[in-house]
């Protein structure tokens, strides 16, 4: 398996570009991007759009066809000026384009790839193939435009903060903020490398020639959270998780606030089940400490859940912090252990 490869330490105007690496953007959202934008320059970094990300442009369901995003990806990771690409909006894209990406240029190049949901994807594909971290943060557009003008001015400047050293400090963050709503589903303590995003997204890119391996879970603190659908649906791919064996590997789970899933507790018909009771219901005997209702995923301001990054989880205490940097010094070069 490849080590960990960590881009590096980003700089007071250094170049990100928001793409459209998935889902076109709405002329309606227009506004949310153009907040998104000013997020990241009070961050201190310049910020491009890149030419797919047009209003109105799309194929389908897409900002264009697979090809001409992978075209546009690619070429961001090869042009030494871009230090950063952050995703405008997540979406049912990335499938169609996971054979035509240029892991070389990421390996010769590393840098942060921002962004949730179908961008899911290729933060466990590209972490599998070259071993780089998988910025798992909010999107650009229904994130740093959307929920975050919405959350509360103290919320807004702590994940601004958060995000901020994410990309630009080489010291671990520690612990991350948590709030009343963090649930211990499970007690218990784990430490290992943090892997995960949507579970729809981890249980099909299993099916595919880029799943990672069994042993990429060994000791792992698996991430998961999901939107829409029915909460048969999240039952039936953890159930997948179990028959691939992956959950008998994992030291423990973080689990993120659920959005828009019908037949799932509060307001469900007389009987449903509650997430919490789904997810032990498919653990079983398994003693791994489970974390719930974490912000991070469709309903909330994201936190940053890096892929490939070392955390310590205390579900009893309802802890999770971040062991390692993400980002390594400007001096160093090649994987980074």
């Amino acid at each position: 398996m490849p080590e960990l490869l960590r881009p590096r330490v980003l700089k007071p105007g250094d170049l990100v570009v928001i793409a459209s690496l998935s889902g076109p953007l709405h002329a309606a959202y227009e506004p949310d991007l153009k907040q998104a934008v000013a997020v990241l320059e009070r961050m201190g970094f310049r910020v491009r759009l890149a030419p797919l990300l047009e209003a109105g442009r799309h194929h389908w369901w897409s900002a264009a066809r697979p090809a001409e995003i992978a075209e546009e990806f690619n070429a961001l990771l090869r042009d030494p000026e871009v230090r950063a690409i952050m995703a405008h909006d997540g979406g049912q894209t990335a499938l169609g384009y996971l054979d035509l990406i240029d892991f070389e240029a990421i390996r010769a190049d590393p840098k942060p790839i921002l962004g949730y949901s179908d961008i899911s994807l290729l933060h466990l594909v590209i972490y599998e193939r070259t071993g780089l971290v998988g910025f798992h943060t909010d999107l650009a557009t229904p994130g740093l435009g959307g929920h975050w003008q919405t959350a509360p001015a103290a919320r807004r400047a702590d994940l601004e903060k958060l995000y901020s050293t994410l990309l630009t400090s080489t010291e671990a963050i520690g612990a991350l903020p948590a709030t009343p709503t963090w649930e211990c589903w499970r007690p218990g303590r784990a430490e290992g490398r943090l892997v995960g995003g949507v579970i729809n997204r981890i249980a099909l890119v299993q099916a595919t020639a880029y799943a990672l391996p069994l042993e990429r879970f060994d000791g792992a603190v698996l991430f998961w959270e999901e939107k829409g659908g029915l909460a048969a649906y999240v039952w039936s791919y953890l159930q997948v998780l179990r028959h691939s064996g992956i959950l008998d590997r994992i030291a423990g789970m973080v689990v993120g606030v659920p959005r828009e899933i019908d037949g799932l507790g509060e307001g469900a018909p007389d009987g449903a089940p509650t997430l919490r009771e789904i997810v032990l219901d498919v653990l079983g005997d398994r003693d791994i400490p489970v974390l719930g209702n974490v912000e991070f995923g469709h309903a909330v301001p994201n936190l940053p859940m890096p892929v490939g990054i070392r955390v310590g989880l205390d579900a009893r205490q309802r802890t999770l912090s971040l062991l390692e940097p993400a980002v390594r010094p400007h001096a160093m070069t090649g994987p980074v252990g």
